[in-house]
């Protein structure tokens, strides 16, 4: 699975927790240009997106067909969470749990429980880097964060409208609360030490405590401490519910004789399709040029399947278009 990959993430986008699983989306309205953050699925203090000054409005509901889907697009991201997981290194999560020890010791003002834990902490480290003298990062914790955004192309249209006068205005909290509801994703934030960095400042901590200087020792373990790098993979979800939506797509224009409720499921389903390449264009989950061929592979596909016709292989090239795209 294709995820864009962003570096140094705002983490205070939205809420969020420390999961071992995927947590249950945030489901986020926009109607009438109204943006209320609805059915949170965290539970943190962290900051939730700002609501507008208008009334909170419900969801738009999804449509039959991607409600259809949404377990398959559950397991994928689930999948892809745990196969991150499997990459975090038990030594780099070590390595942190003896430095925040070795903090709390010397504010403790016991240096010599602080100093067994960076010697320990400073082993930990070494064995990652004789393992493997190439690795830049060793990751050490996943955090899953779900956005989802339960709207229409020509809402989420009208926000990113709305979003770009506030900001003309200069009125930027407007504009920020707007811009931030504009998302339908899976985050996997991955905690990573940076191994260039990391080690030499454990190591400078030593000499400081035999020095006495246990105030210096204590400011360099939390900047040290500060310099984790966090990675975000980032999951698209409406190009997760285009694929499972072409699968039963494409199931039923190879079937022969189709029954009414066929044909009007399948058209249905080609509906939702376009709409959420509509919602990934609109999200910036991919470059513009890149769509406009794949709404016309769909409309080949419609007049293809008109009137209960059958067919192998329609799906090929626009399944090729969307790889290529997201």
């Amino acid at each position: 699975m294709k995820t864009f990959m962003l570096n140094h993430p705002n983490i205070g986008f939205g809420s969020s927790k420390d999961t071992d699983r995927a947590d249950q989306p945030r489901a986020l309205a926009l109607k009438g240009l109204t943006v209320a953050l609805l059915s949170i699925g965290m539970t943190t203090a962290t900051p939730g997106l700002a609501a507008t000054s208008s009334p909170a409005s419900k969801p738009q509901l999804q449509s039959a067909s991607s409600k259809a889907v949404q377990s398959q697009v559950d397991k994928q991201t689930a999948d892809a969470a745990a196969e991150k997981r499997k990459q975090l290194l038990s030594d780099a999560a070590a390595a942190i749990a003896q430095t925040q020890q070795a903090l709390k010791a010397l504010e403790d003002k016991k240096t010599d429980v602080a100093l067994k834990a960076l010697t320990e902490a400073t082993g930990k480290l070494e064995l990652i880097v004789a393992r493997d003298p190439s690795l830049k990062m060793a990751p050490v914790a996943t955090q899953v964060v779900t956005f989802d955004l339960f709207a229409d192309p020509e809402t989420v249209k009208l926000a990113i409208a709305d979003a770009k006068k506030a900001l003309s205005d200069g009125d930027i909290p407007r504009a920020r609360s707007l811009v931030e509801a504009l998302a339908s994703e899976t985050q996997i934030r991955t905690t990573n030490i940076p191994l260039a960095t990391y080690p030499t400042a454990i190591k400078a901590i030593t000499p400081l405590i035999d020095a006495g200087k246990i105030d210096e020792a204590k400011t360099q373990l939390q900047t040290a401490l500060n310099t984790l790098v966090v990675t975000t993979d980032v999951i698209p979800l409406p190009k997760l519910r285009v694929e499972n939506l072409l699968k039963d797509a494409q199931a039923l224009t190879e079937k022969k004789d189709r029954s009414k409720d066929d044909n009007d499921k399948l058209a249905n389903e080609l509906k939702t399709i376009r709409e959420q390449l509509q919602m990934a264009e609109l999200l910036g989950y991919g470059k513009k040029r890149d769509f406009q061929p794949m709404y016309a592979q769909l409309e080949s596909i419609e007049k293809s399947s008109a009137g209960g016709k059958s067919g192998t292989n329609w799906f090929d090239k626009i399944r090729k278009q969307i790889s290529e795209a997201f």
